[in-house]
């Protein structure tokens, strides 16, 4: 392939017909590699609310990354790229970001996916050795993505502004020290600054076990009162292993919430409203399995409520991938008590077959007296979710989706959801790339 000058990146961005940029001679970018994602999608909610009409979003997505080798400079890349999302003029759902659609007289229901474009990439990447330097804007997950994600289900996904270090020099060893200063997207909001601080550290003894420790110091900007923030900390175990036919895997986490070390936007009156308090606790035990393509789990989540007096708080995942968690309806609620989540599942896999999976949630509070209110039921609902995915025959880098989750109204008097909730979604997924 030909190379090209500086002035023509941006249209070899979008067609990814090149090899290499340069200027004067001199390469700038070379080896470069586009990656790309187009990701159409349908989705039906009905919020249960009587006020409201249902909601039928008509989105895509799609995100161009590219990577190149900069300047010669071994183990130096750069990469630069777009999330664009896409409603085709539809309006007939509300998004969330200020512009209110009617069914007549009454507004839709919100699909959180409006119809913007951002940078989701602007990074570089320097790699010697074992250790790998990071910094600007890209995308961050950690472990399953409880604590630190990037909400990837909504359309407009999270990117974080940061700048790490990586190292992997000791066998089994994995270390990650981060300072995220900012971060975008799920939304329509600008950039939200942040002073927040990833510590991560991860060792595999062996296939049954992976021990992983962490400490997620996290303050962001919230509003014009003042921002918020708290420390989590905690301790994963990991691990799968085979027992009488099945592929069993488990997972064992305590974490606990403490009062922020880190802070912004930490004005007088976020401090006298306790944004940066915490006291707070988490567990997660799950147990799953796989025999011969049946597929089995139960698990159990617990997140601490805040207790009568106000000395305890609500556990919280503000930087969370929430949707993989609680119910895809993404109804229940940790406020007013906490929330436990005892959910179990059934489903089944096979090359060719796909995937299918169905799950049902059990909600109930942690705690019922809180700040002074006495609630008189636990009862925080119940969800029954079903996905089945599955290659498209014929072409690669593509796959197919439906999905569906039926969330069943708390208890008036339990300080949870108390609508039913439906939501349905059909989706299309095509990955490519120059590699």
């Amino acid at each position: 392939m030909k190379k090209i000058t500086m002035s023509a990146v941006a249209l070899t961005a979008i067609m990814g017909s090149f090899n290499s940029v340069s200027a004067d001679g001199i390469n700038i970018l070379d080896d470069l590699v586009l990656d790309g994602e187009i990701r159409p999608r349908y989705e039906m909610v009905d919020d249960g609310d009587i006020n409201t009409a249902n909601a039928d979003a008509y989105t895509a997505r799609t995100k161009l990354k590219v990577t190149g080798k900069l300047m010669d400079i071994e183990g130096l890349t750069a990469s630069v790229g777009i999330i664009s999302v896409n409603n085709f003029g539809s309006h007939t759902y509300n998004a969330g970001d200020g512009n209110v659609y009617y069914d007549g007289s009454k507004p839709y229901a919100t699909v959180g996916d409006p119809q913007t474009a951002m940078l989701s990439n602007a990074e570089l990447n320097y790699k010697i050795g074992d250790t790998l330097l990071h910094a600007g804007r890209g995308q961050v997950n950690l472990d399953n993505q409880r604590f630190i994600g990037t909400v990837g289900w909504r359309q407009l996904e999270r990117s974080y502004d940061s700048v790490f270090v990586a190292n992997n020099s000791i066998k089994n060893l994995s270390v990650l020290a981060a300072w995220v200063y900012g971060f975008q997207g799920v939304n329509a909001n600008p950039t939200t600054d942040a002073n927040t601080v990833l510590l991560h550290a991860a060792y595999t003894v062996n296939d049954m076990l992976k021990v992983t420790a962490y400490d997620y110091m996290i303050a962001a900007k919230k509003d014009t009162v003042g921002g918020f923030g708290n420390d989590t900390y905690g301790l994963a175990l990991t691990g799968n292993f085979a027992l009488s036919g099945a592929k069993l895997d488990y997972r064992a986490e305590y974490a606990v919430q403490k009062d922020a070390t880190m802070k912004i936007q930490d004005t007088p009156a976020a401090v006298a409203a306790g944004r940066f308090k915490a006291d707070a606790y988490y567990y997660n035990l799950d147990l799953g399995a796989n025999i011969s393509g049946i597929l089995a789990g139960v698990n159990y989540e617990l997140l601490s409520g805040a207790n009568a007096t106000g000395t305890e708080t609500n556990f919280t995942t503000p930087l969370a991938t929430g949707h993989k968690f609680n119910g895809w309806a993404d109804s229940a609620s940790s406020a007013n008590g906490g929330l436990i989540d005892f959910n179990v599942r059934l489903g089944y896999t096979a090359k060719g077959f796909g995937k299918l999976l169905a799950v049902y949630h059990d909600f109930t509070a942690d705690t019922t007296s809180v700040n002074g209110t006495t609630y008189t039921s636990d009862d925080k609902g119940s969800e029954i979710d079903v996905v089945y995915v599955n290659k498209v025959p014929g072409v690669n880098g593509l796959t197919g989706m439906l999905k569906y989750a039926d969330f069943s109204k708390a208890d008036i008097n339990s300080g949870g959801t108390t609508r039913d909730v439906t939501k349905f979604w059909a989706m299309l997924d095509y990955k490519f790339s120059t590699k």
